[in-house]
């Protein structure tokens, strides 16, 4: 059997996402900027598509930014940010578990002379909401913190932080990149200024994403060129690709419920499939404040190079943190902050499902750690 159990990585694109790309590809080639019958005709899709994320994630149609994903959303939105107000303070705030596609802004930003306040956060994930009060200063221009955790899953209480920094005459952004797909977010129903989502989290492509900025927002945009998404970034629109991101959104929407369900119940039968079977392990983050599709387990009798290539080796594939730190020997930051014992993220996996993930899998994938564990017990 082969079990993919990386999907906070990345997930397979939907054959109706594929469908709708292929269309455009054939027969709605146009560049949107054209003024000519083809252009025109790209222009609909693309206005359409800007019409129905907007609807979808509760936005206006003007507060959607298409991208090319995460990356560039959430550099655009801080740097932005920092350098339209830096002219009101110094002082910006993140958390010690970002993304690195926010973490390594604020390091660049800290290395130009700004202020920045990394927050603490538990052994669950959460932010240090108290800190977090005591942080913000009449300097502080923009705090950013995201949704959900892309390692361990944590929710992070964003109801309570965006209170906390309305307080303040800060900005807030938000990474949800890892939370679009899986919970009802809705852009105005918060006090948040900007917001990062990527297709390919949730069924659709990769390389494009979105960045919603509220109106009025006070954020500079350095992409020049030409006067695409109403002069804010330059360069021609991807319209197949946005095409596909606004399919799996509206299919991802349409089924967050029921694939809700069906992955909380995997998340619950692979852990008391490893508690019958007598496996140690612990849960890294969240039991209560958490999504489905994320869990990271800390395997004490293994250490985690060992346990993913013997998985890797069973055909299962899993990863030890975000994939943007493939490669890297540094153990895990997210987990050097939740937890005092340092040896922790050196024995930690995390197995990430999707709607597609099935009971046998899951099953599959216990019985494999099972034989592994007796064979390092044994030694």
């Amino acid at each position: 059997m082969e079990v993919y159990a990386d999907y906070a990585a990345t997930t397979p694109v939907k054959p109706e996402v594929i469908d709708a790309m292929m269309e455009i590809y054939q027969s709605h080639y146009g560049n949107p900027s054209s003024i000519h019958t083809i252009g025109r005709d790209a222009r609909r899709y693309l206005d359409e598509s800007r019409r129905t994320v907007a609807k979808l994630l509760g936005a206006k149609p003007s507060e959607v930014i298409f991208t090319s994903g995460a990356t560039e959303s959430n550099n655009t939105a801080i740097k932005g940010l920092v350098y339209e107000n830096e002219h009101l303070g110094n002082h910006i705030i993140t958390t010690k578990i970002e993304h690195h596609s926010v973490l390594h802004v604020f390091e660049e930003l800290e290395k130009e002379g700004y202020d920045v306040t990394y927050l603490d956060v538990d052994d669950t994930g959460k932010v240090d909401l108290d800190q977090l009060e005591e942080a913000l200063t009449e300097d502080t221009i923009l705090v950013s913190i995201m949704f959900v955790n892309n390692e361990v899953g944590t929710v992070e209480p964003i109801y309570d932080i965006e209170d906390i920094v309305a307080q303040s005459s800060a900005l807030l952004h938000v990474d949800a990149v890892q939370a679009v797909g899986h919970l009802d977010i809705k852009f105005k129903d918060f006090k948040i200024d900007t917001m990062s989502v990527t297709a390919h989290k949730f069924g659709g492509p990769k390389g494009v994403g979105v960045l919603l900025v509220k109106d009025q927002t006070p954020i500079e945009f350095s992409q020049l060129g030409g006067e695409q998404e109403t002069k804010r970034r330059a360069g021609t629109e991807n319209l197949a690709q946005i095409v596909g991101l606004t399919k799996a959104l509206e299919l991802a929407d349409e089924n967050r419920d029921n694939n809700n369900i069906h992955l909380m119940q995997l998340k619950e039968l692979f852990l008391v499939s490893l508690q019958e079977r007598a496996i140690p392990f612990e849960v890294n983050g969240s039991m209560v404040e958490t999504t489905g599709h994320i869990l990271n387990l800390y395997f004490p009798f293994i250490d985690v190079e060992t346990m993913l290539t013997l998985l890797d080796l069973s055909n299962i594939y899993v990863s030890s943190g975000s994939a943007c730190t493939a490669g890297s020997t540094t153990p895990s930051h997210v987990l050097a902050a939740m937890y005092e014992e340092e040896e922790r993220a050196k024995h930690s996996v995390r197995f990430s499902f999707n709607e597609q993930t099935t009971e046998q899998e899951i099953k599959y994938i216990v019985a494999e750690i099972h034989k592994i564990y007796h064979k390092f017990k044994e030694e």
